[in-house]
């Protein structure tokens, strides 16, 4: 059986959206980090705005090596009512959430980015694990990983590193939606 991995770079304050923050961070150790998460993937599951994203940007990408070729080669499942969908891009089709549990059950599905489908896995109980680049800012607004998801589960943290330019790398193993929440007053 694979899981489904949401790999997301946040900054403090839960922001996901357009990354270009996280450029003056970026180092070696990241780098490693996000390689791992690729090299354990079978295939991306992606909502319709980040793969167009992704397909205008990473055919001519200027990185070249494993991690470039393998985002271009692998199948990217996508959650989209377009059919005309580029770049390996495959339309899920049927009832979303019992399509992409089919898929899951077959492969290991990396997601990037894609806010509105993570927060769709997240109130189906679909994500099995969080791999967070979390960056020391605060951003205010934008798009955000948990917001106003009607969704609870307690997360196993798996893994922490904390890199000297102040950014953490963290693994979180989804549990059972065990949360209890404290009364006051």
């Amino acid at each position: 059986m694979g899981k489904i991995v949401v790999a997301e770079f946040v900054s403090l304050d839960g922001v996901i959206e357009n990354p270009a923050w996280t450029v003056p961070f970026w180092n070696d150790d990241i780098a490693d980090y996000k390689s791992a998460e690729m090299r354990e993937a079978d295939a991306l599951l992606l909502g319709r705005v980040t793969h167009e994203a992704f397909a205008a940007a990473w055919p001519n990408h200027p990185e070249e090596g494993e991690y470039k070729d393998k985002m271009n080669a692998m199948p990217k499942h996508v959650a989209s009512s377009r059919s005309d969908l580029e770049w390996n891009g495959h339309r899920i089709e049927g009832d979303l959430a019992d399509s992409i549990a089919k898929l899951r059950a077959e492969q290991n599905l990396l997601v990037f980015g894609s806010s509105k489908l993570v927060h769709f896995l997240e109130a189906n109980g679909l994500v099995d694990e969080y791999r967070l680049v979390v960056y020391p800012v605060l951003l205010g607004k934008g798009d955000r990983l948990w917001a106003d998801v009607d969704a609870e589960a307690t997360l196993e943290a798996v893994d922490t590193t904390a890199l000297d330019n102040g950014v953490i790398l963290s693994t979180y193993r989804v549990g059972a939606p065990t949360v209890t929440r404290p009364s006051f007053g």
